[in-house]
């Protein structure tokens, strides 16, 4: 496969997900999907694809969220997912419906020639947060865009407010090295979590009428499976994943009792349901 253009800039993250990163998700696609499905609802509700429009899905992973968006605009509109991951692109492309019309494009959203004005929607499930420079990354973007064009996209507000990731984390710490401290502005799974930086970058790029909720929810990181699947789920994803990489056994063996103990304090039957906290993001390119 031809490699993409892409902007050196974020050289670090399309590493971290052609490597550890994008295998974990792709290992976990089915799993994720359904941890994540409630986000999802909403995003695609507050997205309301209408019937015969395009879309491009970005950071679109193992097209879970773009085969949301093709059952919106069925067979008359069309989808296209864009991910900088081949490992993730791959599953996605194992996964898609024949004869439909969606496609894969493995791309830096950043420096990627979208055809210009050709889109109704630039729309993402937390897949916007990992660019070095995301003012120049939406501009990009924005030339897809019609005049009109919308944009709808989710992001994890702060690190407290998304107890389902840190829990684990905390516990981690108690036997290993802290993961290297990042800068609010960092590429990074919180890089969105301020509002003001959100609507600076969006306005930046060129977008109006912009528009932020907060919405608050509970993920059931067991995925209705108990509290093992709970663990697997907490090791396997996110923060404490990449705390514990390349550990001695010992110490993952503690971490991993420890974070037994503390899941079982939130399990209520065969679901640990643990607190989230997203940023809806919807705003316009002018007219």
């Amino acid at each position: 496969m031809t490699q993409p253009a892409v902007d050196a800039r974020n050289a670090d993250q399309i590493a971290y997900w052609n490597g550890p990163g994008g295998r974990h998700w792709t290992d976990r696609q089915q799993l994720q999907d359904v941890v994540l499905a409630p986000v999802s609802k909403i995003l695609i509700e507050r997205a309301a694809v209408k019937a015969g429009e395009t879309v491009f899905d970005i950071g679109c992973g193992c097209g879970a969220t773009s085969f949301d968006l093709l059952t919106q605009v069925g067979p008359g509109g069309h989808v296209t997912g864009v991910d900088i991951s081949e490992p993730m692109l791959g599953r996605a492309r194992e996964l898609a419906p024949p004869n439909m019309p969606i496609e894969f494009v493995l791309a830096d959203a950043t420096v990627y020639p979208f055809p210009p004005a050709s889109a109704d929607m630039l729309f993402s499930r937390f897949g916007v947060m990992f660019f070095a420079q995301p003012s120049d990354s939406f501009a990009n973007m924005r030339k897809a865009l019609r005049p009109g064009g919308r944009l709808a996209f989710a992001c994890w507000r702060t690190p407290r407010d998304n107890t389902w990731m840190m829990l684990g984390l905390q516990e981690a710490y108690k036997y290993v090295p802290k993961l290297p401290e990042m800068k609010p502005d960092d590429p990074g799974p919180f890089s969105f979590a301020s509002e003001e930086r959100v609507r600076r970058i969006l306005g930046e790029a060129g977008f109006s009428n912009v528009e932020m909720d907060r919405v608050d929810l509970l993920l059931d990181i067991a995925t209705g499976r108990g509290l093992e699947a709970a663990i697997e789920t907490t090791l396997a994803i996110g923060p404490t994943s990449r705390a514990l990489e390349n550990q001695p056994p010992d110490k993952i063996e503690a971490t991993t009792q420890s974070i037994r103990t503390m899941l079982a304090s939130h399990q209520k039957g065969d679901t640990i349901p643990l607190g989230g906290s997203i940023w809806i993001v919807t705003a316009t390119n002018p007219r």
